[in-house]
């Protein structure tokens, strides 16, 4: 490199750099974990269907996805299809630069498989990487954008893997639908514009790629307007003809690894040797009872699976059924069953390959029972602390960067096998740094920025070739006599976990179809205050909580719950009001 280039690069990055602080102190008065914002409510109606369903979050996903089980393919089938799709229509979400967690029901051997497509950590990042000189932890920009946040994407190893065990139709076939609307174009929907404008990710107006992308001769796209992606249609043209093997260990893998090295912001440790190495995971899943019920998720790295099923069991014993869905009793109890469960998530779970996490001691119903025990009828406890479930190391809480930018797919098909899998890029619009048509994450920001706390070890700290602890809770529900009855899950961070287990409560307690029970106003409580979502009933609901004791906020919640529940009549699907998702069925 020239002194004179040298010189146009150092100006270069230090504008960068100047805009970035620049955008931040425009946002420093917006809450920075809840970036994807919400973009509006429009209200849907119940799906119903006869033979298969597939509910995504944008309307040409779920349409390639039904397009794969028309022509006879499998719900694996099916949820590829639509995944590649969201990969070009919800860049914002998820897509191949990211991972996920994928739940596959065979009806016929009844058997549940999970795959862990989550990112990994380069092999040369160490508990110090998210830590400045001065051993403090990097503030938000600087750990989120640009390579430093950079795992490696597990997502197509996943589906992959999935399709190898579960698929019907040819691999080549699934990407038929992504490679001819990316060459073709879409159209811009109004969220991916209003996203757009909140500008809550610097680097989409200061890293050149994506900002030339979203803004083509210095315009940003609209709604309505339609927007290519050629160098996207070229890369899945390459992996289907290729497999994922051209992902992860040829033309693209270069260009990743290129990219993350040598990002303008935070370059990265992302090697070819990570890139090739990568491996997904089939995990046992994790199960416990809720009445009469068995529900099943992710076991670790996701923390969802496990959360759930601890706030579903802590609160048995309370009969919801008998509360009305918006009553201060049921929003009261929910708060604080969550409570417990999230000072035991965040002391205890993280990649179980290098930790060792109580599993069955935080499942355990005499343990359950203990911690159900502690919750006030009338009163919000405050704090929780984390219980002492058997086999628990002694582990400091973590202080992770969650971002709710995340999509999830249900899917039920013909011969009644079913996915419900949720994947993510982390931060709405990832690290920013785009490559070959596609967005890389920063799902390592999703590691304890800090490796130790208060002088003890934190479990989810940054250790080479770990997976960052997840939220991500894909869930099943089935029946007494083991058939399958709901397919679940959503994105929103932390926050999916609330999300998730409320809907569950709704579809099983209060007997409302999926989208009565993803339509009611969202609360979360992840341990520190009580969030009622705005502009609804619950919001009224403030003043009587903060008498028993609640810290309240009211604001948005930004849910997008996609579920299917299997009835004697056939599939009811739902998509969340909130986002732009849409159930489709035959």
């Amino acid at each position: 490199m020239t002194h004179h280039s040298l010189l146009l690069r150092i100006i270069s990055v230090t504008l960068i750099v100047a805009q970035l602080l620049l955008s931040q102190a425009a946002q420093a008065t917006r809450e920075i974990r809840e970036p994807e914002a919400a973009t509006g409510f429009n209200q849907k109606q119940a799906v119903t269907a006869k033979q298969y369903m597939v509910v995504a979050a944008n309307p040409y996903a779920s349409r390639a996805g039904l397009l794969m089980l028309d022509k006879g393919g499998s719900a694996v089938d099916a949820a590829i299809a639509a995944q590649l799709v969201l990969s070009l229509v919800e860049p914002q979400s998820s897509g191949i630069g990211g991972g996920g967690f994928m739940l596959h029901w065979h009806n016929k051997t009844q058997k549940l498989t999970t795959f862990d497509g989550r990112e990994t950590a380069p092999q040369k990042a160490t508990s110090a990487l998210f830590l400045d000189e001065q051993g403090q932890p990097l503030n938000w920009a600087e750990a989120v954008v640009g390579g430093k946040s950079v795992g490696v994407p597990g997502l197509l190893a996943a589906l992959s893997d999935a399709h190898k065990k579960f698929g019907v139709l040819p691999w080549q076939a699934l990407f038929q639908p992504a490679i001819e609307l990316a060459q073709s174009g879409f159209i811009v929907s109004n969220r991916l514009e209003k996203l757009l404008a909140m500008n809550f990710n610097p680097g989409l107006h200061t890293l050149p790629e994506i900002k030339n992308y979203f803004s083509p001769n210095g315009v940003r796209v609209k709604a309505g307007d339609t927007l290519k992606n050629p160098k996207l249609a070229k890369a899945l043209v390459s992996i289907s003809i290729e497999g994922v093997d051209v992902f992860y260990q040829g033309w693209i893998a270069k260009k990743i690894v290129n990219k993350v090295q040598y990002a303008i912001l935070s370059p990265g440790l992302l090697s070819l040797e990570d890139m090739r190495g990568y491996q997904a995971i089939e995990r046992p899943s994790v199960c416990g009872p809720y009445h009469q019920y068995k529900v099943c998720g992710m076991a670790p790295p996701s923390s969802g699976g496990i959360t759930v099923i601890q706030i579903l069991a802590q609160l048995q014993k309370f009969d919801l059924a008998q509360y009305p869905p918006n009553s201060l009793h049921a929003i009261h109890l929910l708060t604080q069953s969550s409570r417990l469960a999230f000072a035991d998530r965040n002391k205890y779970i993280a990649d179980s390959d290098f930790v060792s996490v109580p599993v069955e001691g935080l499942l355990a119903a005499d343990y359950l029972a203990k911690r159900a025990a502690l919750i006030d009828e009338e009163k919000d406890m405050g704090q929780a602390i984390a219980g002492q479930p058997d086999n628990a190391l002694v582990l400091a809480n973590d202080n992770a960067i969650e971002r709710p930018s995340t999509t999830h797919l249900a899917i039920v098909d013909k011969q009644g096998n079913a996915i419900s899998m949720t994947s993510s890029i982390e931060n709405g619009f990832g690290s920013a740094l785009m490559v070959q048509g596609f967005i890389l994450n920063n799902q390592l920001t999703d590691f304890s920025l800090a490796p130790k706390r208060h002088g003890e070890l934190v479990a989810n700290r940054v250790q080479p070739l770990k997976r960052p602890r997840s939220s991500m809770a894909p869930m099943m529900v089935f029946n007494a006599d083991n058939s399958l009855r709901l397919v679940v899950g959503s994105p929103g961070g932390s926050r999916i976990i609330n999300y998730v287990a409320q809907t569950i409560v709704a579809v099983l307690d209060w007997q409302l179809n999926v989208q009565q029970a993803i339509n009611l106003p969202k609360v979360t409580n992840r341990n520190v205050v009580t969030t009622l979502e705005v502009d609804t009933d619950i919001a009224k609901l403030k003043p009587a909580l903060e008498a028993r004791g609640h810290r309240v906020k009211v604001k948005p919640l930004n849910s997008g719950l996609h579920a299917i529940e299997l009835t004697s009549d056939g599939l009811v699907g739902g998509a969340d009001p909130r986002r732009e998702g849409l159930a489709l069925g035959r």
